[in-house]
């Protein structure tokens, strides 16, 4: 699945009024005025039982969201199905990690302060059958 298929399906099934943001260095992707809720999108190539957020993705999107009224919404795609995070639910503990500096593995290492969710605490949007 590709962010802008994740878009088009959030869109098609939760939010018809969702929006892409206007800046590409936004910390969040898309937005539904009417739901109010702010989300970023994250497509894993590969299923993990638990999934990976950086803090300061968190704490920007946290504090947008307290200043609009809002809801932070991160939703991830996995091989496996679409898991969605209520980030105002969410107590992360935060350690640092080792990562790549950008997100397809290009360029150097870097420490990033990050917590890792368990999608047993997702709301579960779509599940994908192998057949």
């Amino acid at each position: 699945m590709t962010e802008n298929s994740l878009y088009n399906y959030m869109k098609e099934e939760h939010f018809p009024d969702l929006v892409m943001s206007r800046g590409k260095l936004s910390r969040w992707d898309c937005y539904s005025p009417e739901y109010r809720y702010r989300l970023e999108l994250k497509c894993r190539r590969k299923h993990y039982d638990t999934l990976i957020l950086e803090r300061s993705k968190f704490e920007a999107m946290v504090k947008e969201c307290r200043r609009h009224s809002d809801v932070p919404l991160y939703v991830n795609s996995t091989p496996k199905g679409i898991y969605a995070f209520d980030l105002s639910l969410v107590e992360p503990v935060w350690f640092m990690k080792r990562l790549p500096s950008t997100t397809d593995w290009k360029g150097s290492w870097v420490e990033k302060e990050v917590t890792m969710l368990s999608i047993k605490d997702s709301k579960v949007l779509k599940i994908f059958l192998d057949i």
